[in-house]
């Protein structure tokens, strides 16, 4: 039986259903689970939260029955013959997601790590715990999605494997909106590109990590990544179709050359084809042992010379729109000769004309006072008049003039 308790009366033993707050509040990833020890206890009592679900068939029952609240058998989401509604998001600028964006980043990380790990020794993945993280993450994305997508580049080699199932997560959510896709198939969408690639747990560290070229018996042994994952899937309770579907097929090929089954055209999924599509794009955005990632926009250059055999044209063209011709984070030259690094991608705007921060003068060769221009402002006569390549005009640690005080730790 589930009940409603005072955070207060939390013991060791209990088995907690559900923190009454937001997901980013509670000190733990996980909506369920078995508290182990009085840090946990203290954890919970330091967060502010004030009330628990707890359930007494999995775990310890209060001392004091008499003063639990029994509500129901489950938490209520709403009132008896009550139609929920849609829920409301308001849009937020790019300065204002950040600090939510960052601390989203953070315990996404740690939450799936959690997750792959369990994975990795052969426990079964607890969907709903990873519903409520793509719950979080997709409401930053709908706030503003330059904001945890531009953090979620930002991974370091070590962690990429983890941080990359983040990043295609909410690049999914950003493509599904961008495609129109209903509420439901935007979650799902989320939760599939969040396990897309746990089948890696069963690929050799050493392999994953390793920084030099594959021999053709460890490039068949990462091969086997989206096979392992399915079956990973399969065997726990509730995973949609679409999630087994992605994990399959996200690197099959529009053309018949990809793997495991050398699906072609449509033949694939859609949901398999947007995966596709932001599994690439962050790999090749994102530093791995083995080479630097590209800037942004060169990524999307490359990837439409590839699109026409490798990806669906039109999801393509969906996502190149969810992310800006110049995503968050790309250096470029203004007409006037200065340099500037993309901020934001203004929603109903042109993609030629996102707010930069301009920070250095290729005429004088020397750094300026940095400035945050709205090219779409009225008045503004300045454009893009090219990308830029940092490295050429020895620039360094560029993502500083669009992050700020967010640096990612």
């Amino acid at each position: 039986m589930l009940k409603k308790i005072e955070v207060a009366k939390l013991r060791v033993g209990m088995y907690v259903h559900e923190l009454c707050g937001s997901w980013i509040s509670t000190p733990f990833w996980k909506k369920s689970f078995l508290i182990s020890d009085l840090d946990e206890v203290r954890q919970i009592l330091k967060s502010g939260i004030r009330e628990a679900w707890i359930d007494t068939e999995k775990g310890r029952d209060i001392e004091e029955p008499k003063q639990a609240v029994v509500v129901s058998d489950s938490p209520p989401t709403a009132p008896v013959a009550v139609v929920s509604t849609p829920k409301i998001i308001v849009p937020a600028s790019m300065e204002e997601e950040l600090g939510r964006a960052s601390r989203i980043v953070d315990k996404s990380k740690e939450a799936v790590y959690s997750m792959f790990s369990e994975a990795r020794m052969g426990k079964a993945v607890n969907v709903d715990n990873a519903k409520e993280l793509v719950e979080e993450i997709s409401s930053s994305v709908m706030r503003n999605p330059g904001a945890l997508i531009g953090l979620a580049r930002l991974k370091t080699k070590d962690d990429y494997t983890y941080m990359h199932s983040v990043a295609v997560c909410a690049l999914m959510v950003a493509l599904a909106k961008q495609l129109g896709l209903d509420e439901h198939q935007t979650r799902e969408a989320g939760v599939a590109g969040l396990l897309h690639d746990i089948g890696k747990m069963m690929v050799p560290g050493d392999i994953l990590n390793k920084p030099g070229k594959l021999t053709d018996e460890e490039f068949i042994s990462v091969k086997e990544h989206p096979a392992a994952g399915y079956k990973m899937l399969r065997d726990s309770e509730g995973v949609s179709d679409i999630s087994l579907d992605v994990c399959l097929h996200h690197h099959e090929k529009i053309d018949g050359t990809g793997y495991p089954e050398g699906l072609k055209g449509d033949e694939i999924s859609l949901f398999a084809r947007m995966g596709a599509v932001c599994d690439v794009y962050d790999a090749i955005t994102s530093n791995r042992p083995y080479k630097q990632g590209w800037c942004p926009a060169e990524s999307l250059r490359k990837m439409a010379e590839w699109s026409k055999g490798h990806f669906d044209e039109k999801i393509f063209q969906a996502f190149v729109k969810s992310i800006g011709i110049y995503p968050v984070g790309t250096l470029v030259r203004l007409e006037s000769g200065r340099l500037g690094v993309v901020v934001e991608q203004l929603a109903g705007k042109s993609l030629l004309t996102p707010k930069v921060r301009v920070f250095y003068s290729i005429k004088s060769m020397s750094y300026l006072q940095p400035e945050l221009i709205d090219l779409s402002g009225a008045g503004v006569q300045d454009k893009i008049a090219n990308r830029e390549d940092a490295a050429k005009w020895g620039l360094k640690d560029i993502n500083r003039y669009w992050l700020g005080e967010h640096q990612p730790t």
